[in-house]
């Protein structure tokens, strides 16, 4: 075999494993919480109260809540948690959500 079919194979095989670049709707979700929060610095929002910032994120199932890492005692604040996440818990419906820092680190998505 030649080397340029072997390069030409590999770059097949490696496109094949990672799904063609499609994004999975969690990394879709991390993405747009991330842009929504340096948005958010950009206009000098300050995110320290850890607001949610998406809710929910647009034709998502998922909410973008800024909180800390360690947690602070106001993260646990119901008016700082989105509300969307809150009223589908409350009524047994499934929603996720992706946290991030006040400098916009990417925290954890549940």
């Amino acid at each position: 075999m030649s080397s340029k079919f072997l390069i030409i194979l590999t770059v097949a095989v490696l496109i094949l494993i990672n799904g063609c670049g499609k994004k999975t709707e969690e990394e879709l979700a991390i993405d747009a919480c991330i842009k929504a929060c340096k948005d958010a610095l950009a206009l000098g929002k300050d995110l320290s109260n850890g607001p949610c910032l998406l809710n929910p994120i647009k034709d998502m199932n998922w909410v973008c809540d800024v909180a800390h890492w360690p947690r602070k005692d106001v993260d646990n604040l119901e008016e700082n948690q989105c509300s969307a996440w809150r009223e589908a818990h409350e009524k047994g419906q499934k929603m996720h959500f992706v946290e991030v820092t006040p400098s916009c680190e990417f925290i954890r998505a549940i």
